[in-house]
């Protein structure tokens, strides 16, 4: 579930048509049908949207592990899913994507600049 601060599909600066303006901040307004919660009206964050203990920090149920070299992939096990390092170059990202493919091991950003 995404949580989304108040009124932003109304304003661009907000967030509206703009999704990297779209964070969560805490509705304070005197009249807030969003801080009163009313029916009808998007949901804040509380503490039973939590994850359990075991589903914390996973992506798509396997752990996330950073890959800045080639020994790095070689400590990756089945229950990684791979995230390669910002700082790594053209060439040795390519090095990297192949020995996991060899592997069988999943990358999660192998895209480009627009990665999501």
């Amino acid at each position: 579930m995404r949580f989304l601060r108040q009124d932003y599909m109304r304003h661009f600066k907000l967030g509206k048509k703009r999704k990297k303006l779209q964070k969560w901040r805490k509705p304070k307004g005197r009249h807030s049908k969003m801080r009163k919660k009313r029916k009808g009206y998007p949901v804040s964050p509380t503490i039973g949207y939590k994850k359990p203990a075991k589903e914390q920090d996973k992506i798509k149920n396997l752990t996330p592990k950073i890959v800045n070299n080639l020994k790095d992939l070689a400590t990756a096990q089945k229950d990684n899913i791979l995230v390669l390092a910002k700082k790594l170059g053209a060439k040795k990202r390519i090095e990297i994507i192949k020995k996991a493919e060899e592997m069988k091991l999943k990358i999660l950003n192998i895209g480009g600049k627009n990665e999501s």
